[in-house]
């Protein structure tokens, strides 16, 4: 099921609404009228179009499509493929509680249209400014306007009413809302409540009259076929590949390729096309974002004809919000696309091979002497991207945010590796190897091999004498993970998602340990993470990696990633956190294509803290939760924290969506097992973007 898809708002701004009482049935004959005007009550119902104005404020009538399609528009936030939509206000101070439909092409959110329309300049009461409109507008019992929009689902085929996820409506206001629409469009007969966030369909579903139809998020958008995840333009050879043959087929660059499942990783391409429908957070999109190549699914694409008869050609894809092109092209006309797009090289941190200390996380960031920015750009050349953001965290409020004690190994000691193994010089001798650059087959294999001989490699018998003792003397008995951070990723512009591991290991058991450092460090000779350099042209000699060192968590109650920001809402007119989170360890950037996870929109700024949720976990019990309330309210605090935190840094500029990518666990502490499990963050780095079109 869409995970893109399971939302639907319409970007309106928090209105304020009095009091007043619902009588009378709208207009359904008059053609021209001022938006000012009240329609008169209807004799008779003949739907026929009604609009004749190529540009009109609003209508108290939808007699046709062609009317509707005056209206509506793609809602703002652009997440709902072959969704349009329509505001609806319906004046409660006013006698007979007019019902406009107002043009959602002109005035964006309801507050335009009521503030130009419906005000003291056109003879209505006035409608105050838009910081007292926001304050009371979804809340107050005493309401002027009931706000919400129709839209219409192409997939499903569907008319909906909605209101926003955070609306405290009433099951009155609703019904009247629902009768007003059904009487005054000619989809009336058609139309469904649909509650947008799971308060409404607690709070309202059960008290609805049986005249109100309803239909919930999970049966509007089981039947949608098509899922945009990144959206964009390129040109590349079609190319048909199953999952599991990734790790024997090798795809380019220069390659647009259909896959029959979401895989887990892939090497860089053009733009990819899957049959099952993927998470936004997953590795895959991270990735697509990262490079600003488009990215979607399409149910049934493997088999599908029109793609099928495209198999092996050169042609332009074409991901956007509502729907997707592909055309054949020449190889020509690729080439010439090529030249105009090569992407933007990344310029990555040189690298501090000096410092040798083993540094405690709460050391590694002095920002009593700098300020954030300048002190991740002293400590990112010694200790990487992930383990420097790392670091942020003891200095944000740890009542909120609360992270596992470690430390950062430099990437000193990765260098002293490699050169006292001979493996510097050996790849130095590979990079100018011609079969090497031109045969990615041949890449693959001296990449391998080079990977099998750093894992049996000995190790600086000083630094492992040194990190062991470390680790007997302040994490003895405890089981720790050692986690890549290269100064090739977490960075702003390029995070590197996927590209390296990470690895447990017993302090208790010194070969453990250095079984699990020698695999991080031989991940930077991952095939996929070389040829993303090659991509980004990032000189691959340049490139070290640091350790960043804490507990493992072996059995979490559940894990998770979350963005600081609503993903679907690029406007930022309707704040929220994105959660993706399942239980115990298994993965939800990583997959199994069988299982889903549980996915939710967290309102922590609004009233009520509205939650809509977009999925559910398949492996608890169905209505149940993988996080319980508290659980949420933790984390909304967490994410509020970090958001903040970075926000001068990566967010200074106002007019640049911004958020951070997080990861968390829950668990008990290590020092009271038996107690609940509390939340844990474990990682904090700038977010790609929403898509390279954005």
């Amino acid at each position: 099921m869409s995970v893109r898809l399971y939302f639907i708002k319409y970007k309106q701004n928090i209105h304020m609404i009095t009091s007043g009482l619902l009588s009378t049935f709208l207009s359904l004959v008059v053609i021209f009228f001022s938006c000012a005007d009240n329609p008169q009550a209807p004799e008779e119902v003949n739907w026929n179009c009604v609009i004749q104005d190529s540009d009109p404020d609003c209508s108290h009538k939808i007699g046709c499509n062609a009317d509707f399609m005056a209206l509506a528009s793609e809602p703002l936030d652009a997440s709902i493929p072959g969704a349009i939509s329509a505001k609806t206000v319906i004046d409660l101070s006013e006698e007979g509680a007019p019902l406009y439909f107002q043009n959602s092409k002109t005035y964006k959110v309801h507050y335009d249209f009521v503030s130009n329309n419906l005000s003291a300049g056109n003879g209505k009461p006035p409608v105050p400014s838009l910081p007292e409109f926001n304050a009371t507008e979804y809340y107050s019992p005493n309401r002027r306007f009931i706000l919400g929009a129709i839209t219409y689902y192409e997939g499903p085929k569907v008319w909906t009413y909605e209101i926003a996820p955070y609306d405290k409506a009433t099951v009155e206001m609703i019904t009247t809302a629902c009768q007003k629409i059904s009487s005054s469009a000619y989809f009336g007969d058609s139309l469904y409540f649909h509650p947008t966030s799971q308060t409404i369909e607690d709070n309202i579903l059960k008290d609805l009259p049986s005249s109100v139809k309803v239909i919930t998020s999970k049966e509007l958008y089981q039947d949608i076929d098509y899922q945009p995840l990144n959206y964009g333009t390129s040109m590349g050879r079609l190319i048909f590949v199953t999952a599991e043959e990734l790790d024997s087929a090798f795809v380019s660059f220069r390659d647009i390729v259909v896959l029959d499942k979401v895989p887990n990783d892939i090497s860089v391409t053009s733009g990819l096309i899957t049959q099952m429908f993927q998470t936004p957070l997953a590795h895959i999109n991270v990735l697509s974002q990262n490079r600003g190549t488009p990215n979607m699914a399409l149910r049934g694409v493997f088999t599908n004809e029109t793609f099928r008869a495209l198999e092996g050609k050169w042609v332009k894809l074409e991901v956007t919000a509502f729907n997707y092109s592909i055309t054949e092209v020449t190889k020509e006309d690729a080439d010439a696309w090529w030249k105009d797009n090569s992407p933007a090289g990344v310029g990555i941190p040189n690298l501090d091979l000096e410092t040798q200390e083993l540094r405690d996380i709460e050391d590694l960031l002095d920002l009593e002497n700098m300020t954030l920015g300048e002190a991740l750009d002293v400590s990112i050349p010694a200790y990487g991207g992930k383990a420097s953001h790392y670091g942020a965290f003891p200095h944000m409020d740890n009542n909120k945010v609360r992270y596992p004690k470690g430390f950062a190994v430099p990437v000193f000691y990765y260098y002293q590796f490699m050169d006292q193994n001979g493996f510097n010089e050996r790849l130095t001798q590979m990079l100018e190897d011609t079969d090497f650059q031109s045969d990615p087959a041949v890449r693959n294999e001296l990449l391998a091999q080079l990977r099998t001989d750093m894992q049996t490699a000995p190790v600086d018998s000083e630094f492992k004498d040194k990190l062991m003792t470390k680790l007997s003397s302040e994490y003895s008995g405890i089981r720790m993970r050692f986690r890549s951070s290269t100064n090739a990723e977490d960075l702003d512009g390029f995070t590197g998602a996927g590209l390296y591991t990470s690895k447990s290991g017993d302090p208790n058991d010194e070969q453990s340990v250095l079984d699990a450092i020698r695999e991080v460090w031989s991940s930077v000779w991952y095939f996929r993470a070389f040829e993303e350099r090659s991509y980004r042209n990032i000189d691959h000699m340049k490139v070290g990696m640091a350790l960043l060192v804490h507990r493992s968590f072996p059995d979490e109650e559940a894990n998770g990633v979350a963005i600081t920001a609503n993903i679907y809402d690029p406007s930022g007119v309707e704040p929220a956190f994105y959660v993706n989170v399942q239980k115990d360890g298994v993965s939800v950037v990583l997959p199994d294509p069988s299982i889903t996870s549980e996915q939710f929109l967290y309102y922590f700024e609004m009233e009520g803290q509205p939650i809509v949720y977009m999925g559910y976990s398949s492996l608890v019990p169905e209505g149940q939760k993988i996080l319980t309330k508290r659980q949420v309210y933790d984390l909304g605090m967490a994410l509020a924290e970090i958001h903040t935190f970075f926000q001068h840094l990566y967010g200074a500029d106002k007019n640049k969506w911004y958020a951070m990518d997080t990861e968390f666990k829950f668990d008990q502490p290590v020092d009271d097992p038996a107690s609940e499990p509390v939340l844990f963050m474990k990682q904090a780095r700038p977010y790609p973007g929403l898509s390279s079109n954005q």
